[in-house]
Formats: structure tokens, sequence, C-alpha cells
């Protein structure tokens, strides 16, 4: 199938579809310099490429799980860091729309006169020195400056 035809089936853009085979992701059948055409095998490797990266592998470690032949060769032990990762980032996304929900809905006429909103504001101020992020410290600063 050519290029045209993959990007259709897989609603990729045709300029990522070619990035991918530049980049040794997929590979083209057709001799250089003509038109690139593809085995319908390629949408399983594009389907591969689209989990990797909604897993949060980056282009290098999913080429590193795609050989040439075809048949991937899965890093098990990079599977369930970035496993790990996932969910250190799904219990901090938790805990930050936990505290949004109390502050939307605390009874405290002040929230500086919460207990739980000062416990929360606490462990974000901790987290924004441990990372160091200007990011954290301008939503902290809006924060504080909205109490």
């Amino acid at each position: 199938m050519d290029i045209s035809e993959v990007a259709k089936q897989t609603g990729l853009p045709s300029s990522t579809v070619r990035y991918y085979d530049n980049q040794g992701l997929i590979s083209a059948v057709s001799a250089p310099g003509e038109r690139r055409r593809f085995t319908p095998q390629v949408l399983d490797q594009l389907a591969l490429i689209a989990l990797g990266q909604a897993g949060g592998l980056s282009l290098e470690e999913i080429r590193a799980m795609l050989p040439p032949d075809g048949a991937p060769q899965v890093d098990r032990q990079l599977l369930l860091s970035k496993a790990d990762q996932l969910d250190a980032t799904i219990k901090r996304l938790r805990a930050m729309s936990d505290g949004l929900r109390h502050a939307a809905h605390c009874p405290a006429t002040n929230h500086t006169q919460c207990p739980q909103f000062q416990r929360l504001l606490k462990a974000a101020a901790n987290r924004v020195k441990k990372n160091k992020t200007s990011g954290s410290s301008e939503t902290m600063a809006r924060i504080a400056k909205a109490m």
C-alpha cells in the first residue's frame, strides 16, 4: 500500500509516516526514488508505536524494540519502569484532583482556616521546593494570592 493509504487507515499524517520510515521505526518496501510503499504489517507496527508513545516511551526506546525483521523485542524491565512512572504520575494527579475538589467545596469561609487545605498547601509547597519548577511556583503564588 502507498503512503497515502497508510495515512488514511491510521489517521496519521503522511509526514509522520515518512518520518517514522526515515527514523527506522518502519520500513518501506519500495526502491529508492520510487513512491514509498508498505506491506500491510506496517499498520501493526504503527499501532505498536502509538501504544508505546501512549505508555510514555520515546521513539528511541520504541525503535530499540522494533527490529527490522518486524518481530517486537520487548524490554520488560523498561516497561516495568515506565509502568511505575505512570503509577507515580497517576497518584500525584489524583492527589491534585482531590485537593482541587476540596478547595472548590470546602465549607470554610477562608481557606487559610481549613486544616485540610493547609495540609494540601504545605504538601504542594514541599513539592515546589523539591522540584524547583517555576510553573509550580507561579501556581502556588497564584493560589496563595487568591486566598
